[in-house]
């Protein structure tokens, strides 16, 4: 099949792919083979977020994840062009661009980096079609006579549309795969749009990606989040840790469950909205995510529009979401429309309904560092090395700031710990900004809110100071002082000198019921739970000789963990220590003692 559509475009394939779990990966492998094998052919792929399963280089890495990766993340093949990137490179008659990142997958990759595009996720269709794909490809799934595009209809259902209206001409090609769950509505199209279809005997494993634990920190920032959706409103989430504590937070207060957990706060609470829901919520958000099944599931999520409780463009989830989106009654499934991201991150085309549907609207998504004066940097670790992209971050900031009462709202963890070493997501000034700050709007902690919309430079300076780590806010006050932005005689309000991780922890270690490490479960096994928070404590003190001889000394002193035997023998090592175990070993007993 590749050579034949090889032939029918001349030789010369310019592939739109969908990003994420559509990839029709048996085909791009057959089409990346006869380039390889003839170099007269020429295959450029336009893409995004190539899945792959992690290739641990380190010892411990591979001692965790090498026994448990087909449960974790499914047999799922890579994608050739993949591997040929990370390996000796792409021969000069393929080439592969990509407009976002699996995050971090690609740092330090001079290809990678070299060919991604930048754009916002509305803006990457534009960009795909002023390079003229000649071929379309993803994976589908087939009812009678209908295909669904399922898991992607982001940008693939608008480049349909406009072929069917004679302002596109390419090929259409699909890969069946009948593990992905039928999505109907706008998500299908008939049979006779697609001009070659490959139906293999074997289908591969769709890509899960695994729920990482849930720490106290993404706790107390989805407790502060949920104090600020409002009954009969708009939600957008994004998928991670985050994203699965604001949808827990979210569940607990509609049970009535977060009194005592507020009550206990050591931190100034922002936003009244803390009733459950009579209404309940829609949400229109470009990727469906697990958390936001859940409430849909539970009924929180259930103010329609247009019939569906929730428009979304794609999604990529753990295992089990899948399997329970395909086991949905289809009468319940149909009220998860799947759109193009050019209707939910986006005003423009109707915008009357859209603006009567998103009313209240709440978007939330995470950064990674953000300054004193609200500018916002999610997409990159340092100048030229991107981390993931900027996806449609950007487009939801948009949103907030034309609807009325829309919100924008960025979640930062206030620290970060690498190398052994604490240091401030809350700085004086980014080496790069996704959201600059005349977009500002709220952004949120662990240790509260900062609601920075329509504030003054002094005054945004002195709440984003207050959500900081107290024991980075003197330096901050010090800088914001010395670039005469904030007032010599201002202080830290007391209420506000508490940020601290031993408060964090008195607050929500007593609530543990409500506030789980994995709210919406996870493939872990008991035991590898228990190794993770331990194998991130060792990971970061790798870098720094003193963190490490501690956790040596922990292994030596500290009383064994009571899992402690199960735990090193999962890993590869003895149960037992003694005093000839390797290094590793030991420090890793002494991070399972400390966590």
């Amino acid at each position: 099949m590749a050579q034949e559509i090889f032939d029918r475009v001349g030789g010369r394939v310019r592939l739109a792919l969908p990003l994420g779990l559509g990839k029709p990966v048996t085909l791009v492998n057959a089409l990346t083979r006869a380039a390889m094998q003839d170099r007269s052919l020429h295959l450029s792929i336009f893409t995004a977020l190539t899945l792959q399963r992690p290739s641990p280089q380190e010892d411990m890495e591979k001692r965790f994840l090498d026994p448990a990766a087909d449960r974790l993340f499914g047999q799922y093949p890579p994608l050739l062009y993949a591997d040929m990137i990370q390996g000796d490179g792409l021969p000069d008659n393929i080439e592969v661009s990509e407009f976002f990142f699996q995050a971090g997958s690609w740092l330090g990759c001079d290809y990678a980096q070299r060919h991604y595009i930048s754009a916002n996720y509305t803006h990457a269709r534009d960009v795909l079609i002023a390079q003229r794909p000649n071929v379309l490809s993803q994976l589908l799934v087939q009812r009678d006579d209908r295909f669904s595009l399922s898991c992607n209809t982001d940008i693939s259902s608008d480049l349909f549309a406009f072929r069917a209206r004679g302002e596109m001409d390419f090929i259409a090609v699909g890969e069946v795969n009948d593990d992905l769950p039928f999505m109907g509505g706008p998500a299908t199209i008939g049979t006779g749009e697609i001009a070659m279809l490959l139906d293999p005997p074997e289908r591969f494993d769709l890509f899960s990606a695994p729920r990482r634990p849930v720490s106290h920190a993404q706790h107390a920032m989805g407790l502060h989040v949920s104090r600020l959706v409002r009954d009969g409103g708009t939600l957008q989430i994004g998928i991670g840790a985050i994203g699965d504590a604001v949808a827990q937070a979210l569940l607990l207060r509609d049970r009535g469950a977060l009194d005592p957990v507020w009550q206990d706060a050591p931190f100034p609470l922002s936003g009244d909205n803390t009733a459950p829901f009579e209404q309940g919520l829609y949400a229109v958000t470009e990727m469906l995510v697990g958390g936001l099944l859940a409430l849909f599931e539970s009924g929180v999520i259930r103010r329609e529009v247009d019939g569906a409780a929730i428009h979304a463009g794609f999604f990529v989830e753990a295992r089990d979401m899948y399997e329970r989106l395909r086991a949905m009654p289809p009468e319940q499934r149909g009220r998860i429309a799947m759109m193009p991201v050019s209707f939910t991150n986006a005003l423009y085309g109707d915008e009357a309904a859209k603006r009567a549907a998103r009313v209240h609207a709440r978007f939330v998504n995470g950064a990674m560092q953000a300054s004193l004066l609200g500018d916002v940097m999610s997409d990159s670790a340092k100048p030229g090395q991107v981390v993931s992209g900027v996806g449609g971050q950007f487009n939801f900031f948009e949103q907030a700031f034309a609807l009325e009462d829309g919100r924008a709202i960025v979640t930062l963890p206030a620290t970060r710990e690498s190398g052994g070493a604490v240091t401030s997501n809350v700085v004086w000034q980014l080496p790069l900004t996704t959201v600059p700050r005349h977009m500002r709007d709220m952004v949120v902690t662990e240790y509260g809110l900062a609601d920075l919309r329509g504030q003054t430079d002094e005054e945004v300076i002195r709440r984003m100071i207050c959500i900081a780590d107290s024991r980075f806010q003197d330096r901050l006050v010090k800088e914001a002082q010395d670039a005469g932005k904030l007032a010599r005689g201002w202080r830290v309000p007391e209420a506000h000198r508490n940020n601290t991780p031993e408060a964090l922890r008195g607050w929500l270690a007593g609530h543990g019921d409500a506030l789980p490490d994995f709210p919406f479960g996870t493939d872990f096994t008991e035991i590898e739970k228990l190794l993770l928070p331990a194998l991130s404590r060792l990971g970061n003190a790798a870098a720094s000789k003193r963190a490490l001889v501690a956790l040596v000394w922990a292994g030596f002193t500290a009383p064994a963990h009571p899992n402690e035997g199960a735990a090193m023998a999962r890993m590869g090592f003895d149960e037992r220590p003694s005093l000839g175990e390797p290094l590793q070993a030991r420090a890793l007993r002494g991070a399972l003692r400390r966590s």
